[in-house]
């Protein structure tokens, strides 16, 4: 979908801007975990027959389709007038608008087809093209991760934040691989930096649950070079609120369009961020 890199542009604010996310953020949960009982209950019944090629190395299957349109529906009433950024656009895509919602339905659809435990639900809302409210449901963990802007990070109902290990050295860091080989002496090169630097390096194949992970201290910090929105959306919020600090790669300010994001504690973001740029 070409264009989805890009930042939304502003519009004049009415009544309907005014929302409060304390009250629709239990709402948006409720979607998600909807969704992920109807992609939990269809794993069994997946054939390889109901599986496509999106693009290169990107999978997807009905089960994908079906979800984004569940979410779909559910929130089309929460705000009048919202737009819409999925990943299987199933509905008419708009970034044009104050609202606007960003889905991934599955997260990690690989993972489902291999019968890989670690997929996700994850529903972003951004206020003029900035995340304040996101929801990330592990599927088959049942955990449940979400915030709003001003009220914490939570998972199933306790507080959550971001680590505190204050070097490298001692960090587990957390990335991905992009399904288009392009770029990928670099990809090599940093991804060597960081093994030999940091105490660990994880690929879970579910950038959501990257951030999820990296939200709660699972992960210290999670770095991705070619990622997309609908991928991000939901976890830039939720580690902001869990204290953490999000960036695009070279510093990047709002990286939900910019095509790429480092998440980490704030002890350890900007030495990360300066070892990437090398």
């Amino acid at each position: 979908m070409d264009g989805l890199n890009e930042m939304p542009q502003k519009k004049q604010i009415t009544t309907v801007d005014f929302i409060d996310l304390s009250v629709i953020t239990p709402k948006i949960m409720e979607i998600a975990k909807k969704a992920g009982t109807y992609i939990r209950q269809e794993l069994d019944q997946l054939l390889e027959s109901h599986i496509e090629t999106k693009e290169e190395n990107s999978l997807v299957s009905y089960v994908d389709q079906n979800a984004e349109k569940l979410i779909v529906e559910g929130l089309s009433s929460l705000i009048e007038d919202a737009g819409f950024i999925t990943e299987e656009a199933t509905i008419d895509q708009s970034q044009t608008k104050y609202w606007t919602w960003v889905i991934d339905p599955l997260d990690g659809t690989t993972n489902y087809i291999h019968k890989i435990p670690v997929f996700a639900v994850s529903i972003g809302l951004l206020k003029d093209g900035i995340p304040v409210a996101g929801v990330i449901y592990h599927i088959m963990a049942d955990e449940c991760f979400y915030a709003w802007q001003g009220g914490g990070a939570w998972l199933n109902g306790q507080r959550i934040y971001v680590s505190k290990t204050s070097e490298i050295k001692d960090a587990v860091i957390a990335t991905g691989f992009p399904y288009k080989r392009e770029n990928i002496e670099e990809l090599v090169l940093t991804l060597k930096k960081m093994i030999l630097i940091a105490r660990g390096i994880r690929r879970l194949g579910s950038a959501a649950i990257d951030l999820a992970y990296t939200a709660c201290g699972r992960f210290d910090a999670y770095y991705e070079g070619s990622i997309n929105a609908w991928d991000v959306s939901a976890g830039i919020i939720i580690v902001r609120e869990a204290g953490g600090i999000v960036t695009g790669l070279y510093g990047e300010e709002e990286p939900c369009f910019t095509g790429h994001i480092l998440a980490a504690n704030p002890s350890i973001h900007s030495a990360l961020r300066l070892i990437i740029k090398k």
